[in-house]
């Protein structure tokens, strides 16, 4: 069978290991090529070293920085503009290069509301990455970024409403979270055989570790807690319309939106 390539959008470094971290890893374990794009940070910054050993430790190569400052930290890309702040042609135009160049078969990235916290660079990288997965595809677009490619699905990491209450006692009760009803979700991956590396790209990140933010927090779970948590990911399947496809009512292999509860694809599973 051939692995499809697996290419990974997410707003900051920390963001992949936590949100898929167990789908990276079991995708590298069984020969998939993989890759991981960070929309924040500047590449010469600690926090960019962190996500290099968290990236070698999922099998996911080396970093591709956008080089966005992160909306909250402006040190975290000095004399950049901030990811929201940032023209939206040109963030789309800087994505399409990387996919270009690395030709995914099948992309992750953050649902709709940013996943759990909503956080403003959440949104705007899954924004980005949902029109940089449809115009990479396009050939009058961006016509110096590369030969056109069209990833045939997205995933898009995101939490069912059955699962807050366990993880509203982890991430504090008095902060926003944001959750999808169960039945929108197309695919449960249970990480489990792959929690070990998943929790140690987490731990990569020591910064985030060192004051309190969430992989802080995962690091003082005992090991029953975090596999009660962390040990199942969620997503929902979306497939960019392509010119082709909306030409023909028929649908290749893979290339559906998902459907029943609890469905599983083979695309990202690699069952």
């Amino acid at each position: 069978m051939t692995v499809p390539s697996l290419l990974a959008v997410f707003a900051h470094p920390d963001d992949e290991s936590i949100s898929a971290g167990g789908v990276l890893a079991r995708h590298a374990t069984v020969g998939g090529r993989t890759a991981v794009v960070t929309a924040t940070w500047a590449a010469d910054t600690p926090r960019a070293a962190e996500l290099a050993e968290a990236l070698r430790i999922l099998g996911a190569g080396k970093p591709r920085m956008l080089g966005y400052a992160d909306a909250r930290v402006p040190h975290s890309a000095p004399g950049c503009v901030r990811f929201c702040d940032a023209p939206l042609d040109e963030a789309v135009r800087r994505l399409v290069g990387h996919i270009r160049e690395f030709r995914p078969d099948i992309m992750v990235t953050h649902d709709a509301y940013g996943g759990l916290p909503g956080h403003p660079d959440h949104v705007h990288t899954h924004r980005v990455t949902m029109l940089g997965a449809q115009a990479a595809g396009l050939g009058q677009l961006y016509p110096d970024a590369g030969a056109p490619w069209q990833p045939r699905a997205l995933y898009l990491a995101t939490h069912p409403h059955s699962a807050v209450p366990a993880l509203r006692d982890v991430i504090g009760a008095r902060k926003a979270v944001y959750s999808v009803p169960d039945e929108q979700v197309t695919a449960t991956v249970d990480v489990g055989p792959w929690l070990e590396q998943k929790i140690a790209a987490v731990l990569a990140h020591r910064s985030e570790v060192e004051r309190g933010a969430l992989p802080g927090v995962i690091a003082g779970l005992p090991p029953d807690a975090r596999e009660r948590l962390f040990a199942t990911e969620w997503y929902i399947r979306h497939a960019p319309v392509t010119a082709a496809a909306a030409g023909s009512s028929a649908e290749g292999p893979g290339r559906g939106r998902g459907g029943k509860r609890g469905e599983s694809k083979c695309d990202l599973l690699v069952l």
